[in-house]
């Protein structure tokens, strides 16, 4: 085996995905159990409006503005009780709040977008993007553990929302990130591709799943490829990785040598899946495909394993 730390890329792939730039320093090590109070008697504090899977966007000119200061953001009813602090940057603190009012009840000047729209269009700027990462899931999981796991009680948010602790039991609890192990089985001149019944129309994919407990990444990547489609695969190798707010998982980028070529696609789970040489696949990225098929939109780390394989070969 070689050591191939120092012959890698100074920037690898995982920095070209979508939700991936973010730049807040999270101080996830000195944060006190205040220090959101402390944060909204900051007047430098900047705030992102959450809500139901959307991010309320200010229409400035042409362009979208993710950013809210606390004076302005009191029109919204920001639930500021369950702020979570992201860190800081050079202008102060930054916080996350789900939005009191529906998208209904918005001015005309705010639009509320759902995230996977926001990432596939461009709206915001990567770094704006991946603080949408960080929000989205800290409050998502924040919303979903507000009792203890040991005996029940209801717990409370400490740490600016990284940890809930339960006053009865004295138990502490921490955010969870799920890990998906998402995969491109591919030989020199072909790969795999799956859609399901939700994807857009045309639209196919590399196969995906859960990492289950006491499982290595690349024996995820095995498995899931042989329960989706009857391929078995020798050498699995990462590639990259992305933060995913739905509601907060981690997509774990792989490529698999399959070893045989025979599908038995799990139809209770795939639509379709077959195997696409090269040319296709080029044409399926620059959607010029005379069948109308298309691959993930860029930013989606599905987006970045094809396309690494359809230019690098590899």
């Amino acid at each position: 085996m070689t050591f191939a730390l120092f012959d890698a890329p100074s920037a690898e792939p995982s920095q070209f995905v979508g939700f991936a730039g973010n730049q807040i320093d999270r101080q996830s090590e000195n944060r006190a159990d205040d220090c959101v109070e402390k944060a909204l008697a900051d007047p430098r504090t900047r705030l992102m409006l959450l809500g139901d899977g959307r991010i309320c966007l200010k229409l400035d000119g042409g362009t979208f503005d993710p950013w809210y200061g606390l004076a302005e953001s009191e029109a919204f009813k920001p639930r500021l009780g369950e702020a979570v602090l992201l860190g800081f940057d050079a202008s102060g603190p930054i916080l996350a709040a789900s939005a009191g009012i529906g998208a209904d009840d918005l001015p005309a000047t705010v639009k509320a977008i759902d995230y996977r729209s926001v990432y596939m269009q461009g709206l915001i700027d990567p770094a704006a993007l991946g603080a949408l990462a960080q929000g989205a899931a800290l409050l998502a999981w924040n919303a979903s553990h507000r009792f203890c796991s040991k005996c029940g009680h209801a717990s409370e948010t400490r740490a600016g929302g990284y940890r809930r602790h339960c006053p009865s039991c004295g138990a502490d609890h921490f955010p969870r990130t799920d890990p998906v192990a998402i995969m491109l089985t591919a030989t020199r001149e072909k790969c795999l591709l799956g859609r399901s019944p939700h994807f857009a129309p045309g639209s196919y994919s590399a196969l995906a799943g859960f990492i289950e407990p006491g499982e290595t990444i690349e024996n995820a990547v095995r498995r899931e490829t042989m329960e989706e489609a009857g391929i078995r695969l020798g050498r699995v190798v990462y590639h990259a990785s992305q933060p995913w707010p739905f509601p907060y998982s981690l997509m774990i980028g792989c490529f698999g040598e399959p070893l045989n070529e025979d599908i038995q696609p799990d139809l209770g789970e795939l639509e379709d899946c077959r195997w696409f040489f090269r040319d296709e696949v080029r044409q399926m990225l620059a959607r010029e495909h005379p069948g109308g098929l298309i691959t993930p939109a860029k930013g989606a780390i599905a987006h970045t394993l094809i396309r690494a394989w359809v230019e690098n070969g590899i």
